[in-house]
């Protein structure tokens, strides 16, 4: 009996252990202040309840509709809480579940359960079981340190030439020199001296009689009217060869991948794909509608 005391106790502070390393990575958690089980906000008073609960347990919790300068500039800085509801005709079951940027499961709290016939008790006592896998944790958010730009130095590596003199440059110079003189001959002439057969031929280019076609008429450029309204702030979040482009809900509108031009990206959206490029100080996506070239501004934050 001692002995499965013993092991479910280990198991409860490696399991807590693992999830303060888990959660210490994110700065805030994101409350909605509706969840997606329910029709009306901050119903049952679930939210307030949750962000109080989160807060008491040492977390910065904010509400998805008033989120923080930094948070803003970088979604993948805090994690959003979903409520996930089972529950049945007489049972309330709730969970807590945490999920990155890239709406990834970070951590899961144990299913939270009542029995209460009315709505806002069986809510606020399934949550409260809900935060007994939360509670003691020793949340404290730990920023990844910036990863030092690599560098490559070349001090110490000019190894000195041997003392060459003015008679060895003149040799070696005259060597290289009739070398090349000989490469071109051979180029250019091909022949044969054997007692057998004797031929030559000169493969030196002549002149060509084939006269310069007219230049092509240049093509005339299509028109495009850029659309102003409708995408708000985008805030770039880099990935690989370039970024994705994440409005405010958040959610992801384009991913743009460097080309070998500044400030032009291959664009792949749900409207299309197309390419993003800047002109003066201001963002423009470009795509085709069937064969129109359509064009929206875009409000881009680097």
């Amino acid at each position: 009996m001692k002995k499965i005391i013993l092991l479910a106790l280990c198991a409860i502070f490696g399991y807590k252990g693992m999830a303060q390393s888990q959660l210490n990575n994110y700065k805030y958690i994101i409350v909605p202040t509706k969840f997606e089980a329910f029709k009306k906000a901050n119903q049952h008073q679930t939210s307030t309840l949750i962000k109080y609960m989160l807060v008491e347990n040492g977390f910065n919790a904010v509400y998805d509709n008033a989120l923080p300068i930094d948070l803003l500039g970088d979604r993948c800085l805090g994690l959003l809480l979903e409520l996930k509801d089972d529950s049945s005709l007489f049972t309330t079951k709730v969970t807590l579940v945490l999920k990155d940027c890239l709406s990834n499961e970070v951590y899961t709290t144990k299913e939270g359960i009542s029995k209460e016939k009315e709505y806002k008790a069986a809510y606020t006592e399934a949550i409260k079981e809900c935060f007994q896998t939360l509670t003691g944790v020793g949340y404290k958010y730990e920023p990844s340190g910036d990863t030092a730009p690599t560098t490559v130095s070349f001090k110490n590596d000019v190894k000195q030439l041997e003392n060459v003199t003015e008679e060895d440059k003149d040799i070696r110079f005259a060597d290289r020199a009739e070398d090349r003189a000989e490469s071109n001959l051979q180029k250019v002439v091909q022949q044969k001296a054997t007692l057998e057969e004797q031929s030559y031929k000169s493969k030196e280019p002549v002149q060509s009689n084939i006269t310069k076609a007219e230049n092509m008429p240049s093509m005339e450029l299509p028109n495009v009217k850029y659309q102003t309204e409708g995408t708000g702030v985008l805030y770039a979040q880099a990935i690989a060869n370039g970024y994705q482009l994440v409005d405010s809900t958040p959610k992801i509108t384009l991913k743009i991948y460097k080309t070998s031009q500044a400030n032009v990206f291959i664009a792949n959206g749900d409207v299309g794909n197309g390419l993003v490029l800047k002109k003066g100080d201001k963002w423009y996506f470009e795509y085709y509608e069937g064969d129109k070239l359509m064009g929206q501004e875009l409000n881009i934050k680097f």
